[in-house]
């Protein structure tokens, strides 16, 4: 796969919208219907709309369905949080990331890239999904601070969600070394940080209003890796 462009299209196909959960004619399973419902209560009414009861009237299912397929609240919350994954993997998936294992960028097959080029294909790539998010995934990124700050309070379910979001941890430190970073682990978490800060300033902090645009987004990673990285 080649590192996304800017006539790439920004919003990968999906079969269903996150908060849009699939309907019981649909191919989707219970498990993950109940996902859906979950991420969509979560997004309109918080933590404390979210409820069995709601989650069944919510996914068209009988009385019943969501207590049968998670009996606690915690499983409740875990079925959510792999929903919550679902989506977000197909917003950047990690074959996307240069340097990860699965993405060629634009060179002769002989050649391998250098490391300038892979920097440029990271900031394409990482500027297509925070574009992703602010303009046709808000509010996974709603849903994601809802999960986040439960987990806060419960220690199993810091321990799930912390395992289910690991999946961009060894290919974003794989890209960033395969770009020449020296400290790759840090550097990657000051991406990812950089990343997360944006992002909850753009869809809940006071930049809501103000979203920046895909060039926009590009120039500021492109600054944030020159400066950890090196001139190119």
């Amino acid at each position: 796969m080649s590192a996304p462009t800017a006539d790439s299209a920004d919003t990968p196909a999906s079969p269903a919208s996150p908060t849009s959960p699939a309907s019981p004619a649909s191919s989707a399973s219970r498990a993950e219907r109940i996902g859906d419902a979950a991420l969509d209560l979560l997004v309109e009414r918080g933590m404390r709309g979210l409820t069995h009861r709601a989650v069944d009237e919510r996914a068209g299912l009988p009385q019943g369905s969501t207590s049968n397929h998670a009996r606690t609240r915690q499983a409740l919350l875990e079925t959510a949080v792999r929903r919550q994954v679902h989506w977000e993997a197909r917003v950047l998936t990690p074959d996307e990331l240069p340097g990860a294992g699965g993405t060629e960028t634009h060179h002769d097959a002989d050649t391998p890239p250098t490391a300038g080029a892979l920097v440029d294909a990271l900031v394409d790539a990482f500027a297509l999904a925070l574009h992703r998010y602010l303009t046709d995934h808000r509010a996974l990124l709603v849903s994601r601070y809802e999960l986040a700050l439960e987990a806060t309070r419960r220690p199993e379910l810091r321990a799930f969600f912390d395992a289910a979001g690991s999946a961009f941890h060894g290919p974003l430190v794989a890209a960033m070394t395969a770009a020449g970073s020296p400290e790759p682990e840090r550097h990657a978490l000051s991406l990812v940080a950089w990343c997360e800060g944006l992002m909850f300033s753009c869809a809940a902090g006071s930049f809501h209003a103000a979203v920046p645009g895909r060039a926009e987004l590009r120039t500021g990673f492109d600054e944030l890796l020159r400066g950890m990285l090196g001139p190119r």
